[in-house]
């Protein structure tokens, strides 16, 4: 679909892939509503990109009908859903508390499916629209220590190809975007730094271009960057020998 003129609701639009992807999309001549946790980042994000902010918690579970209900309230619609709002925890299962447990599963997983539901209706009735999940490769294959995120990721993963077959000849696209290590704000968030020498970050514009040509070009599975289909695609199509791999390497 066209982005031109089309508004786009971005969850997690304060910082790291969120703010990107609003810079990108405005760029390609979308209008934008954000939402975001942080209400200073958020305001500073909508005044470069000349979107709307509504400033909102999506781990509390009444928080996606109100976005939903003031995206509509202050645009009219919403053409594009990108649910990019996530969060991270890293460390062995005994020591994640309940709590943060229960954050993980509902901004990665219950958030998107809540949106989904008040937004894709619409969106149908018009016969024009886009569903964008920022997922992670962590939902293709497992990491380890990352267990719950990477069961919410899985999950949602597993949403959005349902959700695509449900569709399918309504008009409406789905798109599951599994990004790799992003240099981003969320490994300081969940813990833990990423200490690894390999793979790289990325930049958060990367993803953020990925989600745009995702939105333009119909396409259904995008990884960022392109070769992490390859681990996806081992771990599909020989369990044991991605196992063996990541035993040994982590």
């Amino acid at each position: 679909m066209q982005l031109a003129d089309a508004v786009a609701l971005i969850t997690g639009a304060s910082s790291g892939i969120g703010a990107a992807t609003a810079a990108a999309l405005a760029a390609a001549g979308a209008r934008l509503v954000l939402t975001g946790r942080d209400p200073r980042k958020l305001a500073a994000v909508a005044s470069r990109t000349g979107g709307t902010a509504i400033a909102a918690d999506l781990t509390d579970p009444d928080a996606a009908a109100h976005v939903a209900s003031e995206a509509i309230s202050q645009a009219g619609r919403v053409d594009v859903l990108v649910s990019n709002a996530g969060t991270g925890w890293a460390g062995a299962i005994g020591e994640l508390p309940a709590e943060k447990a229960t954050e993980l599963i509902n901004l990665n997983l219950l958030a998107p499916i809540q949106l989904a539901r008040l937004l894709a209706p619409g969106m149908t009735e018009r016969g024009r629209g886009r569903l964008v999940f920022v997922s992670s490769i962590a939902g293709a294959t497992g990491v380890r220590h990352e267990a719950v995120y990477a069961a919410a990721k899985a999950g949602l993963n597993c949403f959005a190809e349902s959700l695509s077959y449900e569709l399918a000849g309504r008009g409406v696209g789905v798109s599951i975007v599994l990004p790799g290590v992003v240099d981003t704000p969320f490994f300081s968030r969940r813990g833990r730094r990423y200490e690894r020498r390999w793979p790289t970050p990325i930049p958060a514009d990367r993803v953020a271009t990925a989600i745009a040509d995702a939105v333009s070009h119909d396409l259904g599975v995008v990884y960022v960057p392109g070769w992490m289909r390859f681990p996806a695609w081992l771990h599909g199509t020989s369990p044991w020998a991605f196992r063996r791999l990541a035993g040994r390497f982590g």
